[in-house]
């Protein structure tokens, strides 16, 4: 390992690190584990946590040599999956393997992680990096982050509560997220034979921009709804999209039906669905499909918490409702 190489690389994640700092956090980078107060005001806190990656969709920032915004993705998977929960995050760890720790790659990939955490307004405390030369091929490398969060035990959003004639909400994604990228670079690097440079046929947008949109976050507007509005149960659009993701809120007997006309589908996914004849049924188990975060409510306050979340920035669709049935997700 190239020792002036790693310290190199830990100097500038530490001013990285620095930009992210809550005033919970106690002390700095550099210590052999991290130290984090609960923040005042709880009664009962509750430590909420969650450990993801970002899969495949490295593969494309090594394609296009970029590695500024996969750390967006690695932080996003984390927080997103806290928020549902109703937990405020509070610190973020990562762990990046490279084949040789080259500086300047390793300040872009942890610039994205430190832009994350600040977008989800939590610390990131602490990491490893590990130079693995045996095991990565030149210029290739692996994330993965570990987020922590903090709910009133009170506060927790478990989705018990949800019953038939409640209403569910869906937020706008931003493309992919991180989520379905084996498939997609199989339909539009094979397949249709793009390079990262080249405009997306029926999207107007480059392969490399399109493909590496980072996941959006939706802590800040999510939390400060829930100090608004009485939110009943969420679910965080990921591997397995709305069909296998909402069912894991919701209690027995009740069942999701989801409208598809209610919301845009992204022309991205159209693209890959037709050049790769891709089922419907199958899309809608792999993509988010243009939603990325849904919310269950009671009807009486559903119009509330869109007219909140669209102040707060947020793409909102009513796109369902939930009716006596088998757990699940239905389509109509």
């Amino acid at each position: 390992m190239d020792i002036a190489a790693g310290d190199e690389a830990v100097r500038r994640i530490a001013r990285l690190a620095a930009s992210t700092q809550r005033p919970e956090v106690l002390g700095g980078i550099g210590a052999f584990a991290a130290f984090c107060r609960i923040p005042p005001g709880y009664r009962e806190p509750v430590l909420v946590s969650s450990t993801d990656g970002v899969g495949t969709k490295l593969k494309i920032a090594f394609l296009a040599d970029r590695h500024d915004t996969v750390g967006i993705d690695l932080v996003a998977m984390g927080v997103n999956d806290l928020l549902v929960h109703g937990a405020e995050p509070l610190y973020f760890l990562d762990y990046l393997a490279v084949h040789r720790v080259e500086p300047d790659r390793v300040e872009a990939i942890v610039s994205g992680i430190a832009a994350g955490c600040r977008e989800a307004g939590c610390a990131l405390v602490g990491g490893e990096t590990a130079e693995m030369g045996d095991f990565y091929a030149p210029g290739e490398y692996d994330l993965a982050g570990f987020a922590v969060g903090v709910v009133e035990r009170s506060g927790i959003v478990t989705g018990a509560e949800v019953a038939p004639g409640d209403r569910v909400l869906g937020l706008g994604s931003s493309g992919l997220h991180s989520n379905g990228y084996t498939l997609a670079r199989k339909v539009l690097l094979e397949r249709l034979g793009l390079g990262m440079n080249d405009p997306i046929p029926g999207v107007g947008r480059r392969c490399a921009d399109e493909l590496l949109a980072p996941t959006r976050i939706y802590v800040k507007p999510v939390l400060s709804l829930l100090q608004a509005v009485p939110v009943l149960a969420m679910a965080h659009v990921t591997g397995g999209g709305v069909t296998e993701n909402l069912p894991r809120v919701l209690p027995e007997g009740a069942r999701a039906v989801i409208e598809r006309s209610a919301w845009p589908v992204p022309p991205i996914f159209h693209v890959i669905q037709e050049a790769g004849q891709v089922e419907e049924a199958e899309m809608r188990r792999t993509f988010n499909m243009g939603l990325g975060y849904l919310l269950v409510l009671r009807p009486r306050d559903a119009a509330a918490a869109a007219t909140h979340l669209h102040a707060a920035g947020e793409q909102v669709f009513e796109v369902g409702e939930i009716r006596q049935g088998e757990r699940g997700v239905e389509y109509a």
